[in-house]
């Protein structure tokens, strides 16, 4: 495969600093592109510094909610300075998380207005999701849907490890929104009760995921970037390293 539109999600590492360290084994691997979380941006310099350094773009990039509901122009200000195409949108407080469909389509509609204003200044916005928008509601309806009901414009980066830690097919959904999914995160899980000192999760092609099944998800045209996440690994050097080895011979 080719790996130019490979990424790695910067969360991975947050808890084996300095920035500049992992940035700096990360391009070594053969790694172009990061994905920025909303931390690193609270000292922009360093992270701009390093990754000019070591060559590396950050084509996408997490930012909370929550900075958005405070400063849309903001948000697309870091997203110029950082040339990021795609502002991505990881999750809503447990608190939000609504058992109700009016709920979801409220956050919906919350997110396509922050998608046309980001549209405007030439951003592309996405959502990234978890397990939570897979747990079916009363009515056997799912919560993603009627995120997406209510917000016709939004993009999707698509988890699959969480979409299938959710019980769901990540290739059935995947195909469902198939117009909307701009980017993934490609994470894998262990055998199912193993592995809890990593939060059951595992090296992309060392778990049980069937990558094959999902190749034509991965390849489909509108997948501009393919992003290793681990959750909480205890060595991402490992993590990055056997997860790139895995994605550069699909």
């Amino acid at each position: 495969m080719n790996t130019e539109r490979v990424s790695f999600q910067l969360y991975s590492a947050r808890k084996f600093p300095p920035l500049d360290s992992q940035l700096a084994y990360l391009a070594k691997l053969g790694l172009r592109n990061v994905e920025p979380y909303g931390g690193l941006f609270a000292e922009p310099a360093a992270l701009r510094d390093g990754l000019k350094k070591h060559k590396l773009a950050a084509p996408t990039a997490h930012v909370g909610i929550e900075r958005l509901r405070a400063d849309v122009d903001a948000v697309a200000k870091i997203a110029k300075d950082f040339d990021i195409k795609v502002i991505i949108v990881p999750a809503v407080p447990t608190e939000e998380r609504t058992g109700d469909a009016a709920g979801w389509e409220k956050l919906g509609e919350e997110l396509s207005a922050y998608q046309k204003k980001l549209k405007a200044k030439g951003i592309d916005f996405a959502w990234h999701n978890h397990a939570f928008e897979f747990a079916k509601l009363p009515d056997g309806s799912y919560p993603l849907d009627h995120i997406f009901a209510a917000a016709p414009g939004l993009l999707w980066q698509a988890d699959i490890g969480w979409i299938e830690w959710a019980g769901e097919s990540a290739a059935a959904w995947i195909a469902k929104h198939k117009d909307r999914v701009i980017a993934l995160h490609v994470k894998d899980l262990a055998p199912k009760g193993t592995n809890a000192a990593e939060d059951g999760q595992a090296d992309v092609g060392h778990g049980v995921l069937d990558w094959k099944k999902l190749m034509p998800a991965i390849n489909a045209p509108g997948v501009r970037y393919l992003v290793l996440e681990h959750d909480n690994p205890s060595d991402y050097e490992r993590f990055a390293r056997q997860s790139f080895a895995t994605i550069a011979a699909w």
